[in-house]
């Protein structure tokens, strides 16, 4: 299915970081012919891909996919063929703290949009959010739905303009892209501090024998995907010519609610603890629910890995990560 990316140039923005090193890593394995990161290391960090150093193949260029002079230069020297632009301002704590931040973001979808077209790319994948459903009117959200008209936080709102660049630069120039929305991706290398996401956060703590703070009342529901499945799906979309200028949820189907997953980390944990509650954040979305009936039908693939054993491998990393750290 993949022989497409075998010897292929690819450029993946946001390359160190959680999902992205992991896409770097499957790429590697699938035969590409060079896989360039681009990455700031503002959340991403260089030992998530420090493991292919040594390969000719790989390259990694600490800069920023928003800045039109890097951008530029990646283009003209690399020539990538494919590209996987996952670069973006992330996490609840951090968009709160630093929105505007998140609208310098529109300079680097201007920038892979524009040059992709201009070199001539093959594909470009966009990597959008379950935050564009906003609070969502119906439920399970699907693609043809109410959409988040009034975001409440930039995240969303640029994550909608990606998405519209993705299907205009399809419909207009011919440019073959595909915008994903990403719901709760988790596992190994995601970020564990107060900045990271509510799967890593709630491990992290339980680890360290701290009870998970949970924000509101707990009933508020994600859909969580491990990040191998994830990419599978986000394999698909890139090689598959049906998903040209398409928006697809990326998602399990099956919602699970915060206190029920803080409950269920507590369990493997084997620790005697119990939740903590917090006032619920201004931005935060009650529930989230995808129709993944467009997913299924376009890319022939489900989230199949269950909760708990997706939980108890990252549990697992992060152990193994904190000896490691101990020793060291």
């Amino acid at each position: 299915m993949f022989e497409s990316l075998k010897g292929a140039r690819i450029l993946v923005t946001g390359g160190a970081g959680f999902v992205g090193s992991h896409l770097v890593d499957r790429l590697l394995e699938l035969g590409a012919g060079k896989v360039v990161v681009l990455d700031n290391l503002m959340t991403g960090k260089r030992e998530n891909v420090e493991q292919h150093a040594a390969d000719a193949r790989f390259t990694f260029i600490h800069g920023d996919a928003n800045h039109r002079g890097t951008l530029e230069t990646v283009f003209l020297v690399h020539q990538p063929e494919y590209v996987f632009h996952l670069a973006a301002l992330v996490g609840v704590k951090r968009v709160e703290e630093q929105p505007l931040e998140v609208l310098k973001d529109l300079d680097g979808l201007r920038g892979i949009f524009e040059l992709s077209h201009y070199h001539g790319v093959k594909k470009v994948l966009f990597t959008s959010s379950s935050e564009a459903y906003g609070e969502p009117v119906a439920m399970p959200s699907a693609e043809h739905g109410p959409l988040n008209a009034n975001p409440r936080d930039p995240y969303a709102l640029v994550k909608l303009i990606g998405e519209n660049l993705s299907h205009h630069y399809w419909h207009k120039y011919g440019l073959p892209t595909v915008a994903l929305r990403f719901f709760n991706v988790y596992g190994p290398r995601q970020e564990s501090s107060g900045y990271g996401f509510v799967v890593s956060i709630f491990l992290d703590r339980v680890m360290k024998g701290l009870a998970p703070v949970i924000f509101g009342d707990g009933t508020a529901t994600r859909d969580f995907v491990f990040y191998k499945d994830n990419i599978e799906c986000i394999l698909r979309s890139m090689v598959k010519e049906e998903t040209n200028g398409e928006t697809i949820n990326i998602g399990k189907g099956k919602p699970t609610e915060i206190k029920e997953l803080a409950e269920m980390i507590i369990g493997l944990s084997g620790k005697d603890l119990k939740p903590e509650y917090a006032p619920t954040r201004k931005i935060e979305i009650k529930y989230r629910s995808p129709d993944t009936a467009k997913m299924e039908k376009l890319l022939g693939c489900k989230a199949t890995t269950p909760l708990e054993e997706g939980l108890r491998i990252t549990y697992a990393y992060l152990e193994e990560k904190n000896r490691t750290a101990c020793v060291s």
